[in-house]
């Protein structure tokens, strides 16, 4: 049994933190850290997603096979529950869930002593421009947008102590889906790795004649993940519910597709780029615009790979 008071050196606290949810940009940035040969911990902090956990177990499991040095996870709970009786309206939609992720990450990186928290997301999606006026505002997900992550930080400095504030620094702001994809390919990280990760925005549910399917294949997320893994790999195998491209699909399950070859056929400037959401004052909308631009590419080429594959429609 210990006696006396516990103590810690610098050598038992995390050197980086990073938010991990089990999806494949974050997989990969948590790939390349743990491979680093450093003396001290990568940690991970996750929050578990509902019927998926043993999917974000098994992306846990392929980053400790790759690890050169400690790696640990912090898992959390998502469930919110108000006190009887306290007539506490909860929030029952996701649109604050980013920020709690971010916070949970700020706390354990304060309580590690890490000055910085990744939150890895490909900076496509992390802009996440509208392709239609249906995705506009409020109406796609901005927590890694730069100015969210701009005022994130300005609230952490606001109640940190001078000098102790904790930064929330996005690692692939700069990169499309096609760039993190290449990446764990040249790193050698195998695609059966990747394949496990959880991109899509709307899981399907338990099939009763089959697996359970974590991608439906038609939502923004799914377009970009396939955009990124086709070039990087020369395909996709991730098992999709459905494919947008397929002739017998109804015209109500197709909308994501066809607002996104509308909105490749169109052109967009840096005006389209700040008119949903603002830019932080020392950001270079020029990279950003070349992002954005990069990724429209990526998406065309998924579209001309898959008029190849897309079967004629049954008559």
């Amino acid at each position: 049994m210990r006696e006396g008071p516990l103590t810690f050196t610098d050598e038992d606290y995390a050197r980086d933190v990073a938010l991990f949810s089990g999806g494949l940009d974050s997989l990969v940035w948590a790939a390349q850290q743990a491979a680093l040969p450093f003396p001290r911990a990568l940690l991970l902090v996750t929050f578990a997603e509902g019927n998926f956990e043993a999917l974000q177990d098994q992306v846990y499991e392929a980053v400790r096979g790759l690890r050169r040095r400690p790696v640990r996870r912090l898992t959390q709970s998502q469930a919110v529950r108000k006190p009887r009786g306290s007539g506490i309206e909860l929030e029952l939609t996701t649109r604050s869930r980013g920020l709690l992720y971010a916070a949970t990450a700020v706390h354990a990186a304060a309580a590690e002593h890490v000055p910085v928290v990744h939150p890895p997301e490909n900076g496509q999606l992390a802009l996440n421009p509208p392709p239609s006026a249906a995705r506009a505002g409020a109406c796609s997900t901005r927590s890694v947008h730069p100015w969210t992550v701009h005022h994130l930080n300005r609230v952490i400095s606001e109640v940190a102590e001078p000098g102790s504030a904790i930064r929330v620094e996005n690692p692939f702001a700069t990169l499309t889906k096609g760039d993190v994809c290449a990446a764990a390919h040249d790193a050698g990280m195998p695609q059966r790795v990747l394949e496990p990760t959880l991109s899509c925005g709307a899981p399907p549910d338990r099939r009763p004649a089959g697996p359970a399917l974590t991608h439906c294949g038609l939502c923004y997320p799914c377009l970009v993940r396939r955009s990124g893994l086709v070039p990087a790999f020369g395909e996709d195998r991730t098992p999709y519910a459905a494919d947008p491209w397929d002739p017998d699909l109804p015209a109500s399950r197709t909308g994501n597709w066809q607002a996104l070859r509308r909105w490749l056929d169109t052109e967009w400037s840096m005006l389209d780029l700040v008119a949903d959401a603002p830019l932080p004052p020392d950001t270079q909308p020029a990279s950003l615009m070349e992002v954005v631009e990069r990724g429209r590419e990526e998406l065309r080429a998924l579209i001309a790979w898959a008029g190849k594959r897309a079967p004629r429609k049954a008559s």
